[in-house]
């Protein structure tokens, strides 16, 4: 007598890596957004740091030792929006609260926009657990955000570190002091982190979004103030900012482990 072929049992759960490569497909659009965002930073610091500075530092050079000299070197004359200063001003401040719009994805369209459509039940169901879910998430996003912010804070320390004498700016403005290090970093997974904690939270993919946005934005501003006295007993850049990097990794970790709990109660 032959015997019947066993029924196939249930395939094992997904693994990681097709996971991070399904999760890669969904949020692709806002992948090459990020990308893009990166190397047009990278680019315009090191257009300034090899091209603008350089020309700025003739100019003046030129001026000091020929005042009197009638009209002017080529590209000498620049505008307010060539300016290196007020370029590298800008680029600080977007970078410096950059983890706003990171907030704000995370938890419309990370986290918010699949609970609401149902699709994160869907996943449920299929061998995949929500802590499990989640995990996959948070971490595929994560690793282009830390990747990039530190591409980020390496090209921009280099280059205000490169070209001190030509920029105004003191280290202790937010807009040097955050994107020179790894707090720039810190700061965007952070967002990540309390975007993912708002979708969870309310469900729906506008009011997420909103609500990650404006308190991730709050406590940037409130971590200035927080990280203010810290120049007191501590000297030096790195000193104050090493210490600001662990504060926003201490609420990054809370901010995660309220996600899970949550998700864990609302799962339930």
């Amino acid at each position: 007598m032959t015997a019947l072929p066993a029924a196939p049992g249930p395939g094992p759960a997904p693994g990681p890596a097709p996971a991070y490569r399904s999760l890669r497909r969904l949020h692709r659009p806002a992948l090459l957004v990020w990308a893009a965002f990166v190397l047009l930073v990278t680019g315009w610091l090191l257009w300034l740091h090899l091209s603008e500075v350089p020309a700025e530092r003739a100019c003046r050079t030129f001026f000091h030792y020929a005042p009197m000299t009638s009209g002017s070197l080529p590209g000498c004359d620049y505008s307010a929006f060539t300016d290196a200063n007020n370029v590298l001003n800008f680029l600080g401040e977007a970078l410096t609260y950059s983890c706003v719009a990171v907030a704000a994805w995370a938890g419309g369209a990370l986290i918010g926009r699949e609970l609401e459509s149902g699709t994160a039940r869907l996943a449920w169901t299929q061998s995949v657990s929500p802590a499990r879910w989640l995990a996959g998430k948070l971490v595929a996003a994560a690793l282009p955000l830390a990747a990039g912010g530190g591409l980020l804070a390496l090209v921009f320390g280099w280059v205000w570190s490169s070209d001190q004498e030509q920029l105004v700016s003191n280290w202790t403005y937010d807009r040097v002091f955050v994107p020179r290090g790894p707090l720039l970093p810190a700061l965007l997974l952070l967002g990540l982190a309390v975007g993912a904690l708002a979708g969870i939270a309310l469900r729906r993919t506008l009011p997420a979004l909103g609500a990650a946005a404006a308190v991730t934005l709050v406590t940037r501003l409130y971590l200035r103030e927080a990280w203010l006295p810290l120049h007191g007993p501590l000297h030096g850049f790195w000193a104050v900012h090493l210490s600001a990097t662990a504060m926003v990794l201490a609420l990054t970790a809370a901010a995660t482990v309220g996600a899970f709990f949550l998700l864990r109660r609302r799962a339930g």
